[in-house]
């Protein structure tokens, strides 16, 4: 009887406590019927709210985010943004609405379709760097490419350029400690964003720093969907080719990425980077509109969510999106519902194969539903796709964040949202090439299902929101 007032106990606790979000209580009380005696150790040192970062900013870096906000909007009043945004001037004064990211209008955006391309273009970036390097990762891996950034580094640093490198103490936990005193040795600053013990110890193991940001002499700057791995290039035999979408820009964009990097800096090593060498605001002949946005759970919680959300719900011609892991918030998924009966072109591209199994099922178990509700589902057979892009209408959103609960309330992610035509249309040839290399799922078949997939799939999505 003891044991069963305390397993009532833990549950009751678990449900008062995640209270605000009713889908992680439910995969928590799985965890506990299923593992009665470990399930509250792994509530403890998991599933603990974060409150803020104890130092994540300074009073520079403050004056240099006031700064920046009054040069961007100085400019931004130069523009007509309204002409640029078609008929979605309902989205365009949500997105206005986010006051710390403003809309950048002065830009150039190159697209990297595959690993491939991108990392060549950062590596030659990075060999013409002047001034400093700034790198951060959710995964570093020290093989064949990592150690080609590696050596780059260390030659930028002994000719004198100031090289920073962050990374994810939970994605990279198994980068050689010889691969970082290599570097510390040649003079590059390294920092580690939630190490592993600490995060442990501190009950942060599932809050991590998913953003990819390299910024060269705050004047280019790439991020996306890359990480720093042999994978990214298609070397991982279980899952073959890998389709990924990365990205650079030049121009008034870049500032607000540095300004992520400096203060995921400050958070890490305490040191404010404010020199005007690293946010130099000449600008950029480009006349591309983007809007870098970031979140996490430190503040700017639900931030990109809120933007999807906006996205979807604005939608009146198409909805074209590729993700790696489909697990929709439920607010997203009655968007989407509700975009597709009122006749919006909906279409989403996920993996035939994932690098996770569970998150596989957990995915599929949306897909029968938004079937039903009009929505058209496609399964990349090439290899494994890892983009995360949204064309909805006239613009596009791409960067780190997955179509996911992690992405959404768990993790620092980095984002953008694109106005311009060409850059527009630049992704959705890329969508329609993938949709070439993909097998649509259709309701007449997927129906059919066994019902030990359904039973996984159901088990999944319950468990979903703590993956």
């Amino acid at each position: 009887m003891g044991l069963l007032l305390l397993f009532i106990i833990q549950i009751a606790l678990i449900v008062i406590l995640e209270h605000h979000r009713p889908q992680k209580a439910i995969a928590w009380t799985i965890i506990q019927f299923i593992f009665p005696v470990i399930g509250i150790p792994l509530y403890f040192f998991m599933a603990k709210k974060y409150s803020s970062r104890p130092k994540s900013t300074s009073t520079d870096l403050e004056r240099t985010k006031t700064d920046l906000l009054a040069h961007c909007r100085k400019r931004a009043a130069e523009e007509s943004l309204n002409e640029s945004i078609g008929h979605q001037k309902g989205l365009l004064a949500s997105l206005q609405n986010i006051q710390s990211a403003p809309i950048t209008v002065h830009n150039e955006t190159s697209v990297f379709p595959d690993g491939a391309h991108a990392f060549e273009a950062m590596l030659e970036a990075m060999s013409a760097a002047k001034d400093h390097i700034h790198i951060e990762f959710y995964i570093v891996r020290d093989d064949n490419i990592g150690t080609r950034f590696q050596q780059l580094m260390i030659e930028k640093a002994i000719q004198g350029v100031k090289v920073r490198l962050l990374y994810d103490g939970i994605g990279s936990h198994q980068l050689n400690e010889k691969y970082l005193t290599q570097l510390h040795d040649a003079g590059v600053e390294t920092g580690c964003f939630s190490p592993l013990w600490s995060a442990f110890i501190d009950r942060r193991l599932n809050y991590r720093n998913h953003r990819k940001i390299l910024v060269v002499d705050g004047k280019i700057c790439f991020f996306g969907g890359l990480n720093i791995g042999d994978e990214y290039l298609g070397k991982d035999s279980n899952l073959g080719f890998w389709r990924d979408t990365h990205l650079s820009v030049k121009g008034d964009a870049v500032l607000w990425l540095q300004y992520t990097f400096v203060t995921d800096w400050f958070y890490v090593k305490g040191a404010a980077l404010t020199g005007s060498n690293y946010f130099p605001m000449a600008g950029s002949s480009g006349r591309e509109m983007v809007q870098i946005i970031k979140s996490g759970p430190d503040g700017h919680r639900d931030t990109i969510l809120e933007v999807f959300f906006s996205c979807i719900v604005s939608a009146r011609e198409r909805i074209y999106m590729e993700t790696p892991y489909f697990i929709p918030d439920p607010s997203i998924l009655m968007a989407l519902k509700t975009a597709a009966a009122s006749g919006v072109d909906v279409r989403i591209i996920i993996p035939a194969v994932s690098d996770s199994k569970i998150v596989q099922w957990a995915t599929l178990s949306f897909v029968q539903e938004l079937l039903e509700a009009g929505v058209r589902f496609f399964q990349y057979d090439k290899g494994f796709i890892h983009a995360k892009v949204m064309i909805v209408d006239d613009l596009a959103c791409c960067g780190t964040a997955n179509m996911d609960m992690r992405s959404f309330y768990d993790q620092f992610e980095i984002h953008a949202v694109f106005f311009d035509r060409k850059v527009v249309d630049r992704f959705e040839e890329d969508f329609e090439r993938d949709l070439q290399a993909s097998s649509e799922i259709l309701l007449s078949e997927f129906s059919k299902r066994h019902d030990i997939q359904k039973i996984k799939e159901s088990l999944a999505r319950a468990l979903s929101p703590l993956f």
